[in-house]
């Protein structure tokens, strides 16, 4: 009878297999299986984080177009600010913030200081690209908002995900569309509302998206309907094709990988390489 072994010798061929073989053979043994209502809310990152490049792009063509002044802006975005870290303390009844040991106070220094150093570099800020040409700046800023987009930290655990290098390339983007603004106010309320919209908003929407599921839905709702508004006063075809893409995003995409996870076939069997699982640790020392 023929043996699964080598180190016999055995009256049969080398690649000699009978049919128990095959009866060990098992498909999809760890393939995952997703529901069509779990993929939509977790594709909500996606969607926000579109609807916030949006947002950020639509507020700077504002103020280039001179519709928006610098202190309306830096006004708005003081009073949101001011809303969103109470509503920060408020999800977890502060108990992300004892954890952390961080205080009040050390929040506002920490505040003061960055606009402080903002507005002083802002007249640098505003002469930084001033020899590059528009055309370039545009292309560069657009380059470092798509890279934003890939490296931005979705949730997922792969090994693109750069928290740091997608904060750092929209802060570059904002620092070059702000070169291309009025007066140095511009610039270092641009800066300032780049640093809220990439640094501050994405912390607010996970801890929502993690304590009160339904009120990030919510959220991510009226951003997507505020994004949309905004972008159909200045071009109602870009309005439906980007609406046409969050579509595809939220809705589109998770039914696909649905329908495709019901055509996935891995096979497992004894063929595939051993796995050891007894400690050998000992054998280390």
């Amino acid at each position: 009878r023929w043996q699964k072994v080598l180190y016999e010798r055995q009256p049969f061929p080398d690649n000699y297999v009978d049919r128990r073989f095959l009866a060990e053979l098992r498909k999809n043994v760890h393939a995952r299986q997703y529901r069509y209502g779990a993929v939509v809310f977790q594709s909500g990152a996606v969607v926000q984080q579109l609807c916030s490049v949006c947002v950020f792009v639509l507020t700077w063509w504002y103020m280039d177009a001179g519709v928006l002044s610098p202190q309306r802006l830096f006004g708005a975005a003081l009073l949101s600010s001011l809303l969103g870290y109470i509503l920060f303390d408020a999800v977890d009844g502060g108990a992300g913030r004892w954890e952390s040991g961080r205080t009040r106070w050390a929040d506002l220094q920490s505040t003061l200081v960055f606009a402080a150093f903002t507005y002083g570099f802002s007249p640098v800020l505003k002469t930084l690209t001033e020899s590059i040409s528009t055309d370039t700046i545009y292309a560069m800023s657009a380059l470092m908002l798509l890279g934003h987009l890939i490296f931005f930290d979705y949730g997922a655990n792969a090994a693109i995900v750069s928290s740091t290098l997608s904060l750092n390339m929209a802060i570059f983007a904002s620092v070059c569309l702000a070169s291309r603004l009025p007066r140095s106010l511009h610039a270092f309320v641009m800066v300032t509302f780049a640093m809220q919209m990439f640094a501050l908003w994405p912390m607010l929407q996970k801890k929502l998206k993690a304590r009160t599921p339904r009120c990030y839905v919510a959220v991510t709702v009226l951003f997507a309907l505020a994004a949309l508004a905004g972008l159909a006063t200045v071009s109602s075809v870009g309005a439906v094709l980007f609406a046409s893409l969050l579509l595809a995003i939220s809705c589109l995409c998770p039914y696909c990988l649905i329908r495709l996870q019901l055509l996935k076939d891995n096979i497992h069997g004894p063929w595939d390489e051993a796995v050891i699982k007894e400690d050998l640790s000992r054998f280390l020392m």
